[in-house]
Protein backbone atom coordinates (compact mmCIF):
# COMPACT_ATOMS: atom_id res chain seq x y z
CA UNK A 1 0.00 0.00 0.00
CA UNK A 2 1.33 3.07 -0.87
CA UNK A 3 1.12 5.70 1.99
CA UNK A 4 1.68 5.37 5.43
CA UNK A 5 5.35 7.21 5.19
CA UNK A 6 5.88 8.63 8.92
CA UNK A 7 8.63 11.01 7.23
CA UNK A 8 6.44 12.18 4.71
CA UNK A 9 3.54 12.62 7.00
CA UNK A 10 5.79 15.07 9.42
CA UNK A 11 6.10 17.47 6.31
CA UNK A 12 2.69 17.32 5.20
CA UNK A 13 1.88 18.46 8.80
CA UNK A 14 3.32 21.43 8.98
CA UNK A 15 -0.14 22.73 7.84
CA UNK A 16 -1.68 21.33 10.80
CA UNK A 17 0.74 22.83 13.38
CA UNK A 18 -1.61 25.94 13.93
CA UNK A 19 -4.39 24.20 15.35
CA UNK A 20 -3.17 20.61 16.57
CA UNK A 21 0.64 21.57 17.35
CA UNK A 22 3.51 20.01 15.89
CA UNK A 23 3.22 16.68 17.56
CA UNK A 24 -0.42 16.48 17.32
CA UNK A 25 -1.15 17.63 20.51
CA UNK A 26 -3.76 20.67 20.46
CA UNK A 27 -3.22 23.24 22.74
CA UNK A 28 -6.65 24.83 21.74
CA UNK A 29 -9.11 22.62 24.03
CA UNK A 30 -11.88 22.98 20.79
CA UNK A 31 -8.95 21.17 18.36
CA UNK A 32 -8.38 17.34 18.69
CA UNK A 33 -5.68 15.40 20.13
CA UNK A 34 -4.12 13.58 17.19
CA UNK A 35 -1.11 12.36 18.68
CA UNK A 36 -2.02 8.66 19.61
CA UNK A 37 -5.17 8.18 17.07
CA UNK A 38 -5.30 5.11 15.63
CA UNK A 39 -3.87 5.22 11.50
CA UNK A 40 -7.19 4.16 10.16
CA UNK A 41 -9.56 6.40 12.31
CA UNK A 42 -7.44 9.32 11.20
CA UNK A 43 -7.41 8.46 7.74
CA UNK A 44 -11.24 7.99 7.63
CA UNK A 45 -11.73 11.59 9.14
CA UNK A 46 -9.61 13.00 6.75
CA UNK A 47 -11.31 11.17 3.79
CA UNK A 48 -14.84 12.20 5.59
CA UNK A 49 -13.62 15.80 5.29
CA UNK A 50 -12.76 15.71 1.86
CA UNK A 51 -16.01 14.03 0.24
CA UNK A 52 -18.21 16.05 2.33
CA UNK A 53 -19.56 13.37 5.36
CA UNK A 54 -18.22 15.47 7.58
CA UNK A 55 -18.09 19.56 7.53
CA UNK A 56 -15.81 21.80 9.43
CA UNK A 57 -15.12 25.49 8.40
CA UNK A 58 -11.30 25.03 8.96
CA UNK A 59 -10.99 21.22 8.31
CA UNK A 60 -13.40 20.87 5.27
CA UNK A 61 -10.74 23.19 2.97
CA UNK A 62 -7.51 21.56 4.54
CA UNK A 63 -8.16 18.32 3.42
CA UNK A 64 -9.91 19.74 -0.07
CA UNK A 65 -6.74 19.23 -1.53
CA UNK A 66 -5.36 16.18 0.12
CA UNK A 67 -4.48 13.01 -2.09
CA UNK A 68 -5.47 9.65 -0.71
CA UNK A 69 -1.54 8.71 -0.10
CA UNK A 70 -1.08 12.55 1.53
CA UNK A 71 -3.78 11.24 4.44
CA UNK A 72 -2.39 7.52 4.61
CA UNK A 73 1.29 9.64 5.53
CA UNK A 74 -0.83 12.15 7.80
CA UNK A 75 -2.50 9.45 9.53
CA UNK A 76 0.63 7.58 9.86
CA UNK A 77 2.51 10.37 11.32
CA UNK A 78 -0.18 11.35 13.64
CA UNK A 79 -0.69 7.77 14.86
CA UNK A 80 3.04 7.02 15.70
CA UNK A 81 3.38 10.76 18.19
CA UNK A 82 2.20 10.35 22.01
CA UNK A 83 -0.40 11.89 22.96
CA UNK A 84 0.38 14.29 26.36
CA UNK A 85 -1.66 15.18 29.34
CA UNK A 86 -4.17 18.11 28.75
CA UNK A 87 -3.40 20.23 32.56
CA UNK A 88 -7.11 19.26 32.49
CA UNK A 89 -8.89 19.63 35.66
CA UNK A 90 -11.63 17.11 36.42
CA UNK A 91 -14.46 17.79 39.06
CA UNK A 92 -14.51 14.49 40.97
CA UNK A 93 -17.73 13.85 41.02
CA UNK A 94 -18.51 14.83 37.77
CA UNK A 95 -15.78 12.29 37.04
CA UNK A 96 -17.54 9.54 38.71
CA UNK A 97 -20.94 10.17 37.39
CA UNK A 98 -19.43 9.86 33.83
CA UNK A 99 -17.56 6.97 34.58
CA UNK A 100 -21.15 5.16 35.80
CA UNK A 101 -22.78 6.43 32.39
CA UNK A 102 -19.64 5.14 29.88
CA UNK A 103 -19.88 2.14 32.03
CA UNK A 104 -24.19 1.89 31.67
CA UNK A 105 -23.91 2.90 27.93
CA UNK A 106 -20.99 0.41 27.00
CA UNK A 107 -18.90 2.69 26.10
CA UNK A 108 -15.40 0.20 26.43
CA UNK A 109 -17.65 -1.94 23.75
CA UNK A 110 -16.09 0.02 21.18
CA UNK A 111 -13.62 2.27 22.14
CA UNK A 112 -11.98 -0.10 24.28
CA UNK A 113 -10.46 -0.32 28.01
CA UNK A 114 -8.77 2.67 28.96
CA UNK A 115 -10.80 4.62 26.13
CA UNK A 116 -7.66 3.85 23.17
CA UNK A 117 -10.07 3.46 20.76
CA UNK A 118 -9.28 0.61 17.89
CA UNK A 119 -9.29 0.73 14.02
CA UNK A 120 -11.96 3.50 13.17
CA UNK A 121 -13.04 3.95 16.23
CA UNK A 122 -11.08 6.87 18.03
CA UNK A 123 -9.38 7.08 21.29
CA UNK A 124 -11.04 9.14 23.40
CA UNK A 125 -8.72 9.19 27.28
CA UNK A 126 -7.52 12.04 27.42
CA UNK A 127 -9.06 14.38 24.66
CA UNK A 128 -9.77 18.12 25.24
CA UNK A 129 -12.76 18.58 27.39
CA UNK A 130 -14.71 21.32 24.93
CA UNK A 131 -14.13 18.52 22.35
CA UNK A 132 -15.32 15.73 23.60
CA UNK A 133 -18.42 17.71 24.51
CA UNK A 134 -18.97 19.34 21.65
CA UNK A 135 -18.76 16.02 19.60
CA UNK A 136 -21.40 14.82 22.05
CA UNK A 137 -23.60 17.16 21.02
CA UNK A 138 -23.26 17.45 17.69
CA UNK A 139 -23.89 13.18 17.56
CA UNK A 140 -26.75 13.94 19.54
CA UNK A 141 -28.31 17.14 17.04
CA UNK A 142 -27.25 15.19 14.34
CA UNK A 143 -24.85 17.69 13.18
CA UNK A 144 -22.13 15.41 12.53
CA UNK A 145 -23.55 11.93 10.91
CA UNK A 146 -20.53 10.41 9.69
CA UNK A 147 -20.84 7.27 12.47
CA UNK A 148 -23.04 4.75 10.82
CA UNK A 149 -25.34 5.57 13.45
CA UNK A 150 -23.56 4.02 16.41
CA UNK A 151 -22.49 7.47 18.57
CA UNK A 152 -25.59 9.06 17.26
CA UNK A 153 -28.01 6.37 19.01
CA UNK A 154 -25.97 6.37 22.02
CA UNK A 155 -25.94 10.28 22.20
CA UNK A 156 -29.41 10.80 21.86
CA UNK A 157 -29.90 9.10 25.17
CA UNK A 158 -27.29 11.42 26.95
CA UNK A 159 -28.77 14.49 28.58
CA UNK A 160 -26.97 17.46 28.60
CA UNK A 161 -25.52 16.56 32.48
CA UNK A 162 -24.38 13.15 31.12
CA UNK A 163 -22.65 14.40 28.28
CA UNK A 164 -20.65 17.31 30.40
CA UNK A 165 -20.32 14.50 33.12
CA UNK A 166 -18.49 11.99 30.06
CA UNK A 167 -16.25 15.29 29.31
CA UNK A 168 -14.94 15.02 32.77
CA UNK A 169 -14.23 11.58 33.01
CA UNK A 170 -12.98 11.01 29.07
CA UNK A 171 -10.87 14.49 29.71
CA UNK A 172 -9.06 13.00 33.41
CA UNK A 173 -7.92 9.41 31.40
CA UNK A 174 -4.58 9.44 29.81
Amino acid sequence: MTGQDIEAGRKKAEACVACHGPDGNSVLPLFPILAGQTSRYLYLELRDFKEARRADPQMSPMAAALTREEMLDLAAFFAAQKPRPTGFKPDEARAARGKAKADETLCTMCHLGGFAGQNEIPRVAGQHYEYIVKQLRDFKGRVRTNDAGSMTSVARTLSDQDIEDLGHYLASLQ
